[in-house]
């Protein structure tokens, strides 16, 4: 529903939710919370690290973030905080303009978002291709999997470079450092985490028991975490921690801050704030689209979430937050634990404050390797790699292959926003090829003094051209000849059609003849009409600049 200024209306899918809720549901959603809660805490912490932030921006964005999006989206289960698709981005920012100003233009994303929700941009997010969507994903996880190889063979890199090449080079550099006990850790949690997920589906009368079955509903990463952070500090082994990076996480709430602000800065960060901007709106409604599919709950609403992610990115940052958006894989947990409304996802939030500020002295004894493996688990699971078999690429068109394979190598060698925004460009222009060959124009008749053309297609800018043979053959006419236009299947006109159209008539009344279009399907009729080129063919005389 629209107001009379075409602003969406603001209407959290939460109070929909609340008008048939029931205890059962709520017992129920109470339980999904804990449960993505839990499952929150170590890969909060994760992908705040491998963004080179310390773990308290993630775990706090994880917190307020995932409470606003959840009170006020648009969408029943869709779980919001920091995602893995931020790691490279966030980091590029740190790396280039530094903390404070990755703050500065996360709120100003935000803003963005709330604006792109408000005048209802959210439904043309659906406009970008899912070659793209699937290109740059798959780039973004390669980018995460090689981000963590410092951290998973132990190496001591003083600051790790943005770009891949770089990362590698950095790596080489430092593998005598090789620590085969961090190593050894992240492997066993990457093996766990794989284990984990295969172990209801075993065949094994033990795990068929009430309490194997029980037990197996832990979340994997928490299992990893604990188990191994346990083992690490029972052996005193020498592997990098979170106390030995960071100092370990303070057991308050964050202070609230205001960023320096200035105009002049903002205008510096314009790029890295539509990139936060367009990657946050892609995650969170593709993450809202798989969330409507697994969950059978009626459809999210987008602008209603773009607003809300708006507000969450604009909050966070004064309590030191980084970028969020919808996560994929806290979503899914909680569709599986039975999560059915928002409240679920506020319930994850309280349940994350919670465990975060009983236990914060305990996270410091946490490996980074451990994180490490948690993250590459992360990357190989987000990644689409049979997309990407020879087999699956095939039945693909050469369009969907080259803006895939292209957007995926550009996300990899140079970043994200030089890929999406060449992808965008690329698809663009091959939609316009693709357009322009479907429009004809086929000479029906010829028998003096009338000529007939059936037109087909869409007449635009790319297709204008093909308008010249009828213009060349009108040239060549005799006097007096009527060119007719059976304009049946002509489907969008544009300016640029209209201006070919005006070509066409001037060459027929060169010769003295007559130009009528027939069969005008609505919208080119309308761009007719309003152009004047509708009295123009009635007062059979061009177009001129006075008129």
């Amino acid at each position: 529903m629209q107001s009379p200024l075409n602003l969406t209306r603001f209407r959290p899918r939460l109070l929909d939710a609340l008008a048939d809720y029931d205890r059962e549901r709520f017992f129920r959603d109470l339980g999904a919370g804990a449960t993505v809660g839990i499952v929150a805490l170590p890969l909060a912490m994760a992908f705040a690290i491998a963004s080179g932030l310390k773990p308290e921006a993630g775990i706090w964005t994880a917190i307020i973030a995932g409470f606003l999006i959840s009170l006020l989206g648009g969408s029943a289960v869709q779980i919001g905080g920091p995602a893995g698709a931020f790691i490279v981005i966030v980091y590029g920012i740190v790396e280039r303009y530094g903390v404070a100003n990755l703050l500065i233009a996360t709120a100003c994303a935000g803003v963005l978002l709330f604006a792109a929700g408000l005048f209802g941009l959210g439904r043309l997010v659906r406009f970008v291709p899912l070659s793209i969507v699937v290109g740059f994903t798959n780039g973004i996880a390669v980018l995460i999997l090689l981000s963590q190889l410092k951290d998973l063979l132990g190496l001591s890199v003083g600051k790790m470079p943005a770009d891949a090449f770089s990362q590698l080079h950095a790596m080489a550099l430092q593998i005598g450092t090789f620590n085969p006990y961090a190593f050894a850790l992240g492997v066993a949690c990457l093996a766990g985490l794989v284990l984990w997920r295969r172990l209801p589906r075993m065949d094994i009368p033990l795990l068929q028991t009430r309490a194997a079955q029980m037990g197996m509903r832990v979340p994997g990463p928490i299992v990893a975490l604990v188990t191994l952070t346990l083992l690490s500090w029972g052996f005193a082994l020498p592997v990098e921690t979170i106390g030995t990076r960071f100092g370990g996480i303070p057991e308050g709430v964050p202070d609230f801050a205001l960023p320096d602000f200035s105009w002049e800065t903002v205008k510096q960060l314009v790029t890295p704030t539509l990139t936060i901007a367009l990657l946050g709106a892609i995650e969170s409604l593709l993450c809202a689209r798989v969330a409507d599919q697994l969950s059978g709950q009626p459809r999210h609403d987008p602008n209603q979430e773009l607003m809300a992610q708006g507000i969450a990115n604009i909050v966070t940052p004064f309590f030191g937050g980084m970028p969020a958006t919808g996560t994929i894989a806290r979503t899914v947990t909680n569709i599986r634990s039975g999560g059915s409304s928002p409240i679920a996802g506020i319930v994850h939030a309280v349940t994350l404050m919670v465990v975060v500020l009983l236990a914060a002295p305990l996270a410091r004894h946490v490996p980074l390797a451990v994180l490490a493996g948690i993250l590459v688990f992360v990357g190989l699971n987000m990644g689409e790699w049979r997309e990407f078999t020879p087999g699956q690429l095939r039945h693909f068109s050469r369009h969907y292959r080259l803006l895939m394979l292209g957007t995926f190598f550009l996300t990899v060698v140079f970043d994200l926003t030089v890929a999406v925004q060449v992808g965008i460009v690329l698809a663009c222009a091959l939609f316009i090829r693709r357009m322009s060959g479907l429009f004809s124009v086929e000479l029906e008749t010829l028998q003096p003094p009338v000529l007939t053309y059936r037109i087909y297609g869409a007449l635009f800018f790319g297709a204008a051209a093909k308008l010249d043979e009828a213009v060349n053959a009108a040239e060549r006419s005799p006097r007096g000849m009527t060119v007719v236009l059976d304009a049946t299947h002509l489907i969008y006109l544009d300016a640029t059609g209209i201006d070919a159209l005006r070509q066409l008539h001037r060459a027929v009344l060169a010769r003295d003849g007559v130009l009528r279009i027939e069969s005008l399907q609505p919208q080119p009729r309308e761009v007719i009409e309003r152009s004047g080129f509708a009295e123009e063919l009635a007062a059979g005389r061009p177009h001129t600049a006075e008129g």
